[in-house]
């Protein structure tokens, strides 16, 4: 696993309130370096903008080496194995279900409570799970259940 450089250390040890030894993924928090704050945009796929299946398809790829997640929510919710919420772990997916429709959000759990999600309003962010205006959409969470190149299953 690629080490975090130091700066990554000190700025996600203390925006997600864990100890600085908790922050050991370097590709993830390299990844969340590249992407924080890019702009929402439906069907985007890219830092011009991205949305939130998107976001997830392309952290997958990028961070985890899974080639054959899907691109849509209402898919890449039957790739997951569920978990209660205090089992998740750092790089579980979490689902919403917005305006009424069922999984129609996802982002991705950090750590400590944390997930990063392309928010409609304010792009690519770290919010708390529990924030009163995402929390009250919580519909699951659990671990991708996707084959990588050269593994069973993740």
């Amino acid at each position: 696993m690629e080490k975090p450089d130091g700066d990554d250390v000190e700025k996600y040890s203390a925006l997600l309130k864990v100890r600085k030894s908790d922050i050991k993924n370097g590709r993830l928090y390299n990844f969340l370096n590249d992407w924080l704050g890019t702009p929402y945009r439906f069907g985007g796929l890219d830092k011009d903008g991205v949305d939130c299946s998107g976001f997830v398809y392309t952290l997958q790829q990028q961070v985890y080496d899974i080639e054959n997640m899907p691109r849509s929510t209402n898919l890449q919710i039957n790739f997951i194995k569920r978990k209660y919420e205090e089992e998740l772990k750092e790089g579980d997916l979490v689902f919403f279900d917005f305006d009424g429709r069922q999984f129609s959000h996802v982002g991705v759990y950090l750590q400590n409570g944390y997930v990063v999600h392309a928010s409609t309003r304010k792009g690519v962010i770290i919010v708390r799970l529990k924030d009163p205006s995402l929390y009250k959409y919580f519909s699951r969470g659990g671990s991708v259940m996707v084959e990588r190149e050269g593994d069973e299953v993740r």
